[in-house]
């Protein structure tokens, strides 16, 4: 049972390292591409304003076909679009090979964390996709900054080669290993899918996506600049922070795994005020080396364990549709780090760096006053 759970952590590592090197690769390709930072900058809205556009559609769909077939499909597909974004000669190029990973990263997403929890069982259904969450986590540790010292060395273009190998090759495994199953021949209609777009507690639970993932990503986006400006870091130095923060996160992974199989609702509740107390506190500690690591430590175990906790308590809300369900949390999430990121470069031009923690807390606070209102919505027991 593990083995298959490992397989799909191992993809997960592929999918969002895929999505997420082109941050630290962006001066290059606008460089080489002849374009400005902010106009390549553009591929990172792409992406993730496409997922929170057509994932939630093409999971329903694709919730049909075999998973073996599907999972493979997909990875091949992303060792595709690697290999045009190595080889792309303009920024247009470059776009076709963002859009088509981001068409497959909902459905591998949501349909991966769905097969871990028929495999394992609904009970243990935190902790399965804590496992995949693992690949997720290491891809934030490891795939980025190992992805952005490529490029140093070889070029970016070689970054996004290696990652198309990678890819072809984790499709050859789950073609090899990954057992066949089932779950597509239970899932319920499109139209039943789609009905619960109509309860009022499952737009909630979206709601409450988009106000965490916007509360994250108003602050995360800038933590580079904030270490660079308000602490005097030079940029090797803040690579480092950027790699604990992401190391630390294998906690929050855990944690959450464990906390969210309780019950949803509450480990949201717990991580956001944890999180409100490190996002606040980074700023009046910047100049303090425990201070800035206690910090830090806390808001990147709790971003760790809200991306789980978050993707779970879709599902469990949705029960009868879990895949649909977790793809509502995939493009609510994207649409938060969207506007987390454009609400934060307002916040820096009109406040300052130094507060960001607060707008990003002011997120967070109103994340949980609406998990408390969830709560009331519908009784704890339903959710869990």
């Amino acid at each position: 049972m593990l083995l298959p759970i490992l397989l799909l952590s191992a993809a997960g590592f592929t999918v969002l390292t895929t999505e997420f090197i082109i941050v630290g690769l962006l001066p290059a390709i606008a460089r080489d591409l002849d374009v400005s930072v902010p106009q390549a900058g553009l591929l990172v809205t792409l992406f993730a304003f496409t997922v929170a556009a057509f994932g939630p559609f093409l999971t329903a769909y694709c919730a049909r076909f075999e998973r073996k077939r599907l999972f493979v499909s997909v990875l091949v597909m992303f060792g595709l679009a690697n290999t045009l974004a190595a080889l792309a000669p303009n920024i247009g190029v470059m776009a076709l090979a963002r859009l088509v990973p981001a068409l497959g990263l909902p459905v591998f997403w949501a349909l991966a964390s769905e097969t871990a929890v028929g495999i394992v069982g609904p009970a243990y259904a935190g902790r399965a996709i804590a496992k995949i969450g693992f690949g997720i986590v290491c891809a934030t540790v490891f795939g980025i900054p190992v992805g952005t010292l490529i490029s140093d060395a070889f070029g970016w273009r070689s970054a996004f080669a290696l990652l198309a190998v990678i890819a072809f090759a984790k499709a050859l495994l789950l073609l090899v290993y990954l057992p066949r199953t089932d779950l597509h021949k239970q899932q319920v209609s499109l139209r039943d899918q789609f009905k619960i777009l109509r309860e009022p507690l499952m737009q909630g639970h979206v709601l409450l996506s988009i106000l965490v993932f916007s509360g994250m990503f108003t602050a995360y986006t800038y933590l580079a600049d904030i270490l660079e400006r308000l602490a005097g870091f030079d940029g090797t130095l803040v690579g480092w922070c950027l790699m604990g923060f992401g190391a630390v996160g294998l906690i929050g992974n855990s944690l959450g795994g464990r906390m969210v199989d309780r019950h949803p609702l509450i480990a949201s509740m717990v991580f956001c005020f944890f999180m409100i107390g490190g996002m606040v506190a980074l700023v009046p500690s910047i100049h303090s080396t425990l201070g800035l690591a206690a910090a830090m430590g806390i808001w990147g175990v709790t971003q760790a364990a809200l991306f789980l906790v978050s993707h779970v308590r879709l599902m469990k809300a949705a029960p009868h549709a879990p895949a649909f369900a977790a793809s509502l949390n995939i493009a609510g999430a994207n649409l938060g780090i969207g506007l987390g990121a454009m609400v934060g470069g307002r916040v820096i031009d009109t406040l300052g760096l130094g507060s960001l923690g607060f707008a990003a807390a002011g997120f967070i606070l109103l994340s949980i006053l609406l998990a408390l209102g969830l709560m009331r919505l519908k009784p704890a027991q339903a959710c869990a």
